[in-house]
């Protein structure tokens, strides 16, 4: 018998209604308070498990409802909260973690695995101690049992918790796994408590990594201790993105109930069947593509299931979604406007159920209800269409990528930068920002009201105008060095340029949270890329054309738009990132000829694509370095080219950086000290760097005496000749009253250094 899961499912809302409860009650707008959130939040979590319910989901997920992060939650749940915070309390606590407040900094945030979703990091000490609260976890039990669900209890696994987490003393963070472990062992007790059998999903995705191979001795004694707690306790093992082969052997000597393999990712845990069927755990397979938008070929996915069937022996076990469908929109139900073509091939999170049902049903040979043998015949069509649809192949671009002959800049960097400074004349501590400044209501407004056709071009151009010269004004005013347009007519830095690439699709409401209540919505790459004319040019020599200062051109690299999409997976990524590396090639080109001296590339998901496992490395960075280097390779020696890239460990691709040659790169500093600086230091980059000193995903104002602690922390680890003052992002998501001060310190600081 073959059942049927999902990993996890969206919280955000199919119309972002949790993102506007939580903005609401953040800017304290009225009608908005704690007990409209937790209205909505009771409404959305009813509605996503009465989804699941209605495709005949077998185990359903609760607790993957969280009001910001799921680390977050495990951080309250188990009483980690920094003792900055500890004086607080109930959400007003939880918030404060998030997003700061204006007497301490938000906790660091970083990448979930090789996702673009954020997570909030654990910050432990030797003096950590944990005390459990576990009234959210049963809460939210009690809540789906209240509406027909027996649930699935979500948790993020303890190895993987302690893992992920940093701490402040230079402690060891894993050494707190036994105290830890005692609290999962409290809460299992009370979670033994709420019905009959339970099953309790535990995380442990840090196992599909090979920093999680030198962990694996930590299963056995961990998992021997839950899964003694209680007998109606189904604890199942769950790792995604990745095989786990190594995990699978020491989980599999605990009495685990269960344990979750990517097979789309991990196309290796084939390998881990054998010892499964010798087992009495039972396998939960993530068959469905859960980070990714095309449809399943369900013929080839159910041929694929009935080969694990075969190889378990006749053994019962699951099939379900890869990972959590987090990663991807919510539904394609509000999707009015797509190519019809294009729409057929996708299948968003609601639609995976379909997916997933009809996959278990077909492999046990059962028959399908109305609903899904209408599905099911909707996507034999597709994959055919799919298959020979003349909107995916464009002989010329192939060709192109074909026949290239210039892969790099010509000129090495220590010519670059000395013909650079000559040219652009800039002093000691240059000061700039990454490029966007506030999204507004009213520029929101604007752009909307011209893509319903309700104002003009000539009124959307003016407004757009107008929103630059405030930058630009404002930016001299303050004395800022390098300048930036501020991006107003940009509505995301992937989606704006994929709009004016050939080969894309956007939807109307394909948003994915990325943290917190900020949402994406990837543009959907389908098919061959090109670029057929100038995307930046016309903005970026206007903000020119309004000052005597250095205007900075701002683009995203190929490896970004790569990473930021949902790809096509019916090419190899490399000849996608190559085919977008020539658009940016383009690009530049013209912003060059226009007159434009300093452009920015930036490369902020470069990280994100990493593998997560050693032996696929190389052929990743490879492919990355090139696509960046080509992107470029048209800048002429006096044109400098930047680079920013987020919420990365450079310890481990410092050489790769190097590799990519950029004349400066920005990075995000500001929540980790300066431990990612001395990477740099230790390694002779030559390159110029700016590391960002105020971190601008907390709505605080740091004082002009705090930035210039951190310059003076900064100049510790580099010279001033070398270093750039920025903060560490973008400042789309602030609002100006933040943003204003902020900046006005940042430059009264370079100031005061400057003259020390």
């Amino acid at each position: 018998m073959i059942k049927s899961y999902v990993t996890g499912f969206p919280r955000i809302g199919e119309k972002r209604e949790l993102k506007r409860a939580l903005e609401g009650l953040w800017s304290k707008k009225e009608g908005f308070s704690e007990e409209n959130l937790l209205s909505v939040a009771k409404t959305l979590k009813n509605r996503h498990w009465q989804y699941q319910k209605d495709a005949e989901i077998s185990a359903i997920s609760v607790n993957d409802f969280s009001f910001y992060d799921l680390m977050l939650d495990n951080i309250v749940a188990f009483g980690a909260v920094p003792p900055r915070f500890a004086n607080l309390s109930g959400l007003e606590q939880y918030f404060a973690c998030a997003r700061g407040n204006e007497k301490g900094v938000a906790m660091e945030m970083t990448k979930w695995f090789n996702t673009n979703y954020h997570y909030i990091v654990p910050e432990l000490s030797a003096q950590t101690t944990f005390k459990l609260d576990a009234s959210k976890i049963l809460a939210e039990y009690e809540e789906a049992k209240a509406a027909g669900i027996k649930g699935k209890i979500n948790l993020i696994g303890p190895i993987t918790f302690l893992a992920l987490s940093k701490t402040t003393d230079g402690s060891c963070a894993l050494c707190h796994l036994d105290a830890l472990t005692a609290q999962y062992v409290k809460l299992l007790e009370q979670i033994s408590k709420l019905d009959g059998e339970i099953l309790v999903q535990l995380d442990e995705p840090i196992f599909v990594t090979s920093k999680g191979d030198a962990l694996t001795d930590k299963i056995a004694p961990v998992y021997e201790k839950l899964t003694a707690v209680a007998s109606n306790v189904k604890i199942v093992f769950m790792t995604y993105f990745e095989h786990a082969l190594k995990a699978v052997g020491e989980a599999l000597k605990t009495k685990i109930y269960g344990i979750g393999l990517d097979f789309v990712y991990g196309e290796k845990n084939i390998e881990a069947l054998p010892a499964i069927a010798n087992s009495n755990a039972k396998l939960f397979a993530g068959v469905v593509n859960g980070r990714n938008v095309w449809k399943s070929n369900i013929d080839e996915r159910v041929n694929f299931v009935k080969q694990i069937a075969q190889k378990l022996g006749g053994k019962d076990f699951y099939v379900g979604s890869s990972c959590s469908l987090l990663h991807v929109p919510f539904t394609l139900k509000y999707e009015e406007k797509l190519n019809p073509e294009v729409k057929s091939w996708l299948s968003f999170a609601v639609e995976k159920l379909s997916e997933i049902a009809i996959i278990a049903k077909l492999a046990n040979g059962a028959a399908l209800n109305e609903n899904e043998a209408k599905i099911y015949a909707e996507n034999k069509a597709s994959a055919n269409s799919r298959a020979n649809s003349a909107l995916i192949h464009d002989a010329a671009v192939q060709a192109r990528v074909a026949n290239l002959t210039k892969f790099e800049r010509e000129e090495k960097f220590e010519d670059r930068i000395k013909i650079q400074h000559e040219v652009l004349n800039y002093g000691v501590l240059p000061t700039t920002t990454i490029g966007s400044f506030p999204q507004t209501v009213e520029l929101r407004v604007l752009r909307q009201n011209f893509k319903k056709g309700e104002i003009s071009e000539q009124q959307y151009n003016d407004g757009i105008k107008k929103y630059i010269d405030e930058c630009v004004k404002f930016q001299e005013d303050v004395g800022l060095d390098v300048l930036v347009h501020g991006e107003p007519e940009r509505n995301d830095m992937v989606e704006y340029f994929g709009e004016q690439i050939k080969g894309y699709a956007f939807s109307e409401n394909g948003w994915v949270q990325s943290y917190g209540s900020r949402c994406v919505k990837p543009p959907l790459l389908f098919g061959d890329v090109s670029r057929p004319k100038a995307m930046t040019v016309e903005w970026i020599s206007y903000a020119q054309s309004r000052t005597k200062k250095i205007m900075k051109g701002m683009l995203t690299g190929p490896v970004t738009i790569l990473n930021w999409s949902f790809v096509r997976d019916d090419k190899p990524r490399a000849d996608i990132a190559k085919q977008l590396a020539l658009c940016i090639y383009d690009e530049i080109a013209d912003l060059q000829d226009a007159g434009i001296k300093v452009i920015q590339v930036d490369e902020a998901a470069f990280k994100e694509g990493y593998p997560l496992r050693d032996e696929n490395i190389g052929a990743y960075e490879k492919f990355s370095v090139d696509c960046f280097k080509l992107s470029v390779a048209s800048a002429r020696a006096q044109t400098q080219i930047h680079t920013h890239m987020c919420y990365s460990e450079f310890n481990d691709i410092i050489k790769t950086i190097e590799a990519m040659d950029a004349d400066v790169i920005s990075i995000e500093t500001a929540r980790s000290g300066n431990e990612l600086l001395k990477i740099f230091k230790s390694v002779g980059y030559k390159q110029e760097v700016g590391p960002g000193i105020y971190d601008i995903h907390s709505p605080r104002v740091p004082s002009v005496d705090e930035m210039v602690a951190q310059i003076r922390a900064l100049l510790e680890v580099l010279p001033k000749e070398q270093l750039w003052i920025n903060p560490d992002c973008g400042l789309k998501t602030r609002k100006w009253e933040e943003v204003e001060p902020s900046l006005k310190n940042l430059v009264q600081a370079v100031k005061i250094v400057r003259n020390s």
